[in-house]
Protein backbone atom coordinates (compact mmCIF):
# COMPACT_ATOMS: atom_id res chain seq x y z
CA UNK A 1 0.00 0.00 0.00
CA UNK A 2 1.65 3.59 -0.99
CA UNK A 3 2.44 5.58 2.15
CA UNK A 4 0.19 7.95 3.54
CA UNK A 5 0.80 11.49 2.43
CA UNK A 6 3.17 13.85 4.37
CA UNK A 7 2.85 17.37 4.58
CA UNK A 8 6.49 18.83 4.31
CA UNK A 9 6.83 22.05 6.64
CA UNK A 10 9.65 24.51 5.03
CA UNK A 11 10.35 27.60 7.34
CA UNK A 12 13.22 29.25 9.03
CA UNK A 13 11.46 30.16 12.04
CA UNK A 14 12.03 27.48 14.87
CA UNK A 15 8.92 28.48 16.91
CA UNK A 16 6.87 28.67 13.62
CA UNK A 17 8.20 25.37 12.77
CA UNK A 18 7.10 23.76 15.79
CA UNK A 19 4.04 25.38 16.10
CA UNK A 20 2.89 23.65 12.71
CA UNK A 21 4.10 20.47 13.33
CA UNK A 22 2.14 20.05 16.60
CA UNK A 23 -0.85 21.33 14.88
CA UNK A 24 -1.20 19.62 11.62
CA UNK A 25 0.01 16.30 14.17
CA UNK A 26 -3.51 17.07 16.50
CA UNK A 27 -4.62 16.83 12.95
CA UNK A 28 -3.95 13.61 12.09
CA UNK A 29 -1.33 14.33 9.32
CA UNK A 30 2.47 12.83 8.70
CA UNK A 31 4.63 15.81 9.01
CA UNK A 32 8.17 16.17 8.14
CA UNK A 33 9.83 19.66 8.92
CA UNK A 34 13.02 21.51 7.62
CA UNK A 35 14.57 24.64 8.49
CA UNK A 36 15.54 26.07 4.94
CA UNK A 37 14.49 25.52 0.99
CA UNK A 38 17.98 23.98 1.02
CA UNK A 39 17.99 21.54 3.25
CA UNK A 40 14.05 20.20 1.83
CA UNK A 41 16.15 20.21 -2.17
CA UNK A 42 18.61 18.05 -0.03
CA UNK A 43 15.80 15.54 0.99
CA UNK A 44 13.98 15.61 -1.76
CA UNK A 45 15.33 12.05 -3.16
CA UNK A 46 13.76 10.55 -0.21
CA UNK A 47 10.98 12.34 0.37
CA UNK A 48 7.52 10.95 0.59
CA UNK A 49 5.21 12.62 -1.58
CA UNK A 50 2.38 14.96 -0.35
CA UNK A 51 2.30 18.81 -0.17
CA UNK A 52 4.62 21.47 1.06
CA UNK A 53 4.11 24.54 3.43
CA UNK A 54 6.29 27.26 3.32
CA UNK A 55 7.14 30.97 3.82
CA UNK A 56 7.24 33.17 1.31
CA UNK A 57 10.53 34.80 2.77
CA UNK A 58 13.51 32.81 4.17
CA UNK A 59 17.35 33.15 3.79
CA UNK A 60 19.30 31.54 0.70
CA UNK A 61 16.48 30.22 -1.21
CA UNK A 62 12.85 31.83 -1.03
CA UNK A 63 10.02 30.43 -1.16
CA UNK A 64 9.71 32.02 -4.58
CA UNK A 65 13.11 30.57 -5.55
CA UNK A 66 11.91 26.70 -4.10
CA UNK A 67 8.70 26.88 -6.15
CA UNK A 68 11.30 27.72 -9.24
CA UNK A 69 13.66 24.58 -8.77
CA UNK A 70 10.52 22.48 -8.07
CA UNK A 71 9.01 23.69 -11.18
CA UNK A 72 12.31 22.75 -12.88
CA UNK A 73 12.45 19.15 -11.41
CA UNK A 74 8.84 18.28 -12.52
CA UNK A 75 8.23 17.07 -9.18
CA UNK A 76 4.29 16.80 -7.59
CA UNK A 77 4.01 18.51 -4.33
CA UNK A 78 1.24 21.23 -4.31
CA UNK A 79 2.33 23.98 -2.14
CA UNK A 80 0.61 26.49 0.15
CA UNK A 81 3.08 29.45 0.55
CA UNK A 82 2.84 31.67 3.89
CA UNK A 83 3.05 35.37 3.67
CA UNK A 84 3.11 38.66 5.78
CA UNK A 85 0.27 41.41 4.80
CA UNK A 86 3.10 43.15 2.89
CA UNK A 87 4.27 40.16 0.85
CA UNK A 88 0.44 39.25 -0.87
CA UNK A 89 2.42 40.20 -4.30
CA UNK A 90 4.80 37.60 -3.30
CA UNK A 91 2.19 34.76 -2.58
CA UNK A 92 0.36 35.72 -6.09
CA UNK A 93 3.61 35.21 -7.87
CA UNK A 94 4.09 32.09 -6.44
CA UNK A 95 1.03 31.13 -6.93
CA UNK A 96 1.61 32.04 -10.55
CA UNK A 97 4.41 29.31 -9.87
CA UNK A 98 2.44 26.51 -9.19
CA UNK A 99 1.82 26.99 -5.52
CA UNK A 100 -1.99 26.05 -5.01
CA UNK A 101 -3.04 28.21 -1.94
CA UNK A 102 -1.49 30.93 0.16
CA UNK A 103 -2.33 32.00 3.99
CA UNK A 104 -1.60 35.76 5.51
CA UNK A 105 -0.35 35.94 8.90
CA UNK A 106 -1.97 35.73 10.93
CA UNK A 107 -4.43 33.15 9.94
CA UNK A 108 -6.72 30.66 11.96
CA UNK A 109 -6.13 27.16 12.57
CA UNK A 110 -8.61 26.04 10.95
CA UNK A 111 -7.56 27.79 8.16
CA UNK A 112 -4.35 26.04 7.40
CA UNK A 113 -6.20 22.52 7.94
CA UNK A 114 -8.14 23.31 5.37
CA UNK A 115 -5.39 24.27 2.75
CA UNK A 116 -3.74 21.41 3.38
CA UNK A 117 -6.68 18.97 3.21
CA UNK A 118 -6.96 20.91 -0.50
CA UNK A 119 -3.48 20.78 -1.21
CA UNK A 120 -3.36 17.37 -0.37
CA UNK A 121 -6.63 16.08 -2.45
CA UNK A 122 -5.00 18.41 -5.46
CA UNK A 123 -2.00 15.68 -5.30
CA UNK A 124 -4.55 12.71 -4.98
CA UNK A 125 -5.40 13.88 -8.14
CA UNK A 126 -2.37 14.31 -9.60
CA UNK A 127 -1.02 10.69 -8.62
CA UNK A 128 -4.13 9.31 -9.81
CA UNK A 129 -3.50 10.97 -13.20
CA UNK A 130 -0.19 10.06 -13.62
CA UNK A 131 -1.04 6.44 -12.84
CA UNK A 132 -3.85 6.75 -15.79
CA UNK A 133 -1.72 8.59 -17.98
CA UNK A 134 0.71 5.74 -17.71
CA UNK A 135 -1.67 2.87 -18.12
CA UNK A 136 -3.19 4.75 -21.23
CA UNK A 137 0.43 5.34 -22.76
CA UNK A 138 0.85 1.26 -22.57
CA UNK A 139 -2.16 0.42 -24.14
CA UNK A 140 -1.28 2.95 -27.17
CA UNK A 141 2.33 1.63 -27.26
CA UNK A 142 0.41 -2.06 -27.56
CA UNK A 143 -1.42 -1.33 -30.47
CA UNK A 144 -0.23 -2.45 -33.81
CA UNK A 145 1.30 0.17 -36.47
CA UNK A 146 -1.87 0.05 -38.89
CA UNK A 147 -3.98 0.19 -35.73
CA UNK A 148 -1.62 3.43 -34.45
CA UNK A 149 -2.98 5.16 -37.69
CA UNK A 150 -6.66 4.47 -37.77
CA UNK A 151 -6.14 6.24 -33.99
CA UNK A 152 -4.68 8.75 -35.63
CA UNK A 153 -7.17 9.13 -38.31
CA UNK A 154 -9.96 8.71 -35.14
CA UNK A 155 -8.88 11.53 -33.45
CA UNK A 156 -8.08 13.94 -35.96
CA UNK A 157 -11.65 13.56 -36.71
CA UNK A 158 -11.74 11.82 -40.24
CA UNK A 159 -14.41 9.37 -40.73
CA UNK A 160 -14.23 5.77 -41.88
CA UNK A 161 -14.23 6.34 -45.78
CA UNK A 162 -11.27 9.42 -45.85
CA UNK A 163 -9.12 7.04 -43.24
CA UNK A 164 -9.52 4.09 -45.77
CA UNK A 165 -8.35 6.16 -48.72
CA UNK A 166 -5.67 7.76 -46.77
CA UNK A 167 -4.26 4.41 -45.81
CA UNK A 168 -5.41 2.47 -49.14
CA UNK A 169 -7.78 -0.06 -47.31
CA UNK A 170 -11.09 -0.81 -47.55
CA UNK A 171 -13.91 1.37 -45.08
CA UNK A 172 -14.47 -2.89 -44.12
CA UNK A 173 -11.22 -2.84 -43.26
CA UNK A 174 -11.15 0.38 -40.96
CA UNK A 175 -14.55 -0.88 -39.43
CA UNK A 176 -12.23 -3.97 -37.94
CA UNK A 177 -9.23 -1.98 -36.95
CA UNK A 178 -11.16 0.71 -35.19
CA UNK A 179 -13.26 -2.42 -33.53
CA UNK A 180 -9.84 -3.79 -32.43
CA UNK A 181 -8.64 -0.02 -31.22
CA UNK A 182 -11.29 0.75 -29.11
CA UNK A 183 -11.04 -2.53 -27.16
CA UNK A 184 -7.40 -2.43 -27.02
CA UNK A 185 -7.66 1.24 -25.64
CA UNK A 186 -10.82 -0.05 -23.69
CA UNK A 187 -12.24 3.34 -24.58
CA UNK A 188 -16.01 3.81 -24.36
CA UNK A 189 -17.40 5.81 -26.88
CA UNK A 190 -14.94 7.85 -29.44
CA UNK A 191 -15.14 11.25 -26.94
CA UNK A 192 -13.61 8.46 -24.38
CA UNK A 193 -10.79 7.97 -27.05
CA UNK A 194 -9.90 11.53 -27.95
CA UNK A 195 -9.74 12.38 -23.72
CA UNK A 196 -7.03 9.31 -23.66
CA UNK A 197 -4.93 10.60 -26.29
CA UNK A 198 -5.43 14.33 -25.06
CA UNK A 199 -3.76 12.79 -21.75
CA UNK A 200 -0.82 10.91 -22.79
CA UNK A 201 -0.16 13.59 -25.68
CA UNK A 202 -1.38 11.65 -29.06
CA UNK A 203 -3.69 14.57 -29.77
CA UNK A 204 -1.66 17.76 -30.35
CA UNK A 205 -3.45 21.32 -28.98
CA UNK A 206 -4.42 22.03 -32.99
CA UNK A 207 -6.14 19.04 -33.36
CA UNK A 208 -3.00 17.55 -35.50
CA UNK A 209 -2.63 13.78 -34.00
CA UNK A 210 1.39 13.29 -32.55
CA UNK A 211 3.45 10.36 -31.44
CA UNK A 212 4.09 11.20 -28.11
CA UNK A 213 2.81 8.83 -25.42
CA UNK A 214 4.92 9.72 -22.44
Amino acid sequence: MPADPVVHVIDDDLALRESLTFLLGTAQFAVMAYDSALAFLKALPQAQPGCIITDVRMPGLSGLDLLRQLGGLETSFPAIVITGHADVPLAVEAMKLGAVDFLEKPFEDQALIAAVRSALSHHRRNSEREAERTDIGRRVADLSNRERQVLDGLITGHPNKTIASDLGISPRTVEIYRANVMSKMRAKSLSDLVRMALLVGVLGGDGSAGRQVG
